[in-house]
């Protein structure tokens, strides 16, 4: 039995690493991005966080300005909570949180590498007052998911529109 077991797993390996399936590497970002400026209002928000962990995986390094390349701007990274529907007792039964984010990649002479973007993701969440602990943690998840994803989103798109570019 355990020899099948084992000729199953090589075979399953063996087909899994067939399939192009890989996990999502270093991004192939513009060469000026090498020692980049980070400017953001928040330096310290979750997705300022984790945006500096995916440059640097990506082998940026981020610099003050006299010794940068090119300089991110994100002016604009702003979450808002909007009502969707109201229970007939007057309170809350469904919100949309939407993230929106704002950048340009410049170089040092202050000519646009990348021209201003704008992306935004929203979700959609139920609130349940009897669960009125449950209900703040998930939104509390929902705005780092938020984070992560446009951090996401923001170093796809400088990979995307420098690969088409170049």
């Amino acid at each position: 039995m355990s020899r099948v077991l084992t000729l199953l797993l090589m075979l399953t390996a063996l087909l899994s690493s067939g399939c192009g399936y890989h996990l999502r590497g270093e991004a192939n970002l513009p060469p000026e991005m090498q020692k980049t400026q980070l400017i953001i209002n928040d330096e310290y928000s979750t997705l300022a966080r984790r945006l500096r962990v995916m440059l640097e995986r990506s082998g940026v390094e981020f610099v003050a300005a006299d010794q940068a390349s090119a300089i991110l701007e994100i002016p604009q990274n702003r979450i808002v909570t909007e009502v969707l529907t109201i229970a007939d007792n007057a309170r809350v039964r469904e919100y949309r949180v939407t993230a929106t984010l704002r950048f340009r990649l410049t170089d040092t002479r202050g000519q646009e590498l990348i021209g201003w973007q704008t992306l935004r993701q929203s979700r959609e969440i139920s609130f349940d007052e009897q669960r009125i602990l449950a209900s703040s943690r998930e939104q509390e998840y929902l705005r780092e998911d938020l984070a992560e994803t446009m951090a996401q989103l923001l170093v796809a798109r400088l990979e995307s529109l420098y690969v088409s570019q170049g």
